[in-house]
């Protein structure tokens, strides 16, 4: 089985040419003036991180004109367009419905999309499977568009949830290329969900190291970490996905 292109999170964008592909968020280059070497790497606009605290996603504009300054640098393959995720938690946060997340999402990738220069990675967002089928008919994606899945990072402990998401899509538009964002090993090492995946990113390192006692701002943790995610079998998911 092709094992989907893995992204390594990283904090700070020195960081990036230590790594084949990686992945770096606006949050990370807020304070950034100079130029940084880099291989591949995607620019995320650190959603998560922005909504959960309450500060709320960077301007269209301010936000568009960073990803044209940082495509200068390496080989910016996308950038991820600015979503707001579906967790029960963040719904809580916002005080919105998964309708109004929704809503949010597509309406901010098509302000930015005649913007920014490189690839705007689109995402669809839900929460139950059929909640990102009907995303997808918000959007009119060309064929064989990459695409970003969110609000999975939270369910790595259950991998057939993330799969059966993963499915759902796939079953109305198999063409797409799905990025999974945040997935953990559980997850990347699941049969069923690297084999839906194109690509996936995940900083679990960081935390594995701070739970184990370690330095979480050492690269070189994080370059161990993914050798044992690209080296690390994948195992069948026996349980159902559509369970």
């Amino acid at each position: 089985m092709i094992r989907p292109l893995f992204f390594l999170g990283v904090h700070k964008p020195y960081m990036a040419k230590r790594v084949e592909r990686a992945m770096l968020s606006i949050n990370g280059l807020m304070e950034r003036r100079s130029n940084f070497v880099a291989n591949d790497w995607i620019l995320d606009s650190g959603a998560f991180t922005r909504i959960t605290t309450g500060r709320g996603h960077l301007p269209v504009g301010e936000y568009a004109a960073a990803a044209n300054r940082w495509a200068s640098c390496g080989n910016l393959l996308a950038v991820v367009s600015q979503d707001w995720m579906c967790e029960p938690f963040v719904l809580q946060t916002t005080g919105l419905t998964v309708l109004e997340h929704q809503r949010l999402t597509t309406e901010r990738y098509k302000t930015l999309r005649p913007l920014v220069t490189p690839y705007l990675m689109p995402v669809l967002q839900g929460y139950d499977p059929r909640e990102y089928v009907s995303h997808i008919r918000t959007y009119d994606l060309e064929p064989g568009a990459w695409v970003g899945v969110g609000s999975v990072c939270k369910r790595n402990a259950s991998p057939w949830q993330v799969a059966a998401v993963l499915d759902a899509i796939l079953s109305v538009r198999p063409d797409l290329r799905l990025h999974g964002f945040g997935l953990k090993q559980t997850a990347l090492r699941n049969e069923g969900v690297a084999s839906r995946l194109y690509s996936c990113d995940s900083m679990a390192w960081s935390f594995n190291a701070r739970r184990k006692g370690r330095d979480p701002n050492d690269i070189e943790e994080g370059l161990r970490w993914a050798n044992r995610i690209n080296s690390a079998p994948i195992q069948r998911e026996l349980r159902n996905c559509a369970t």
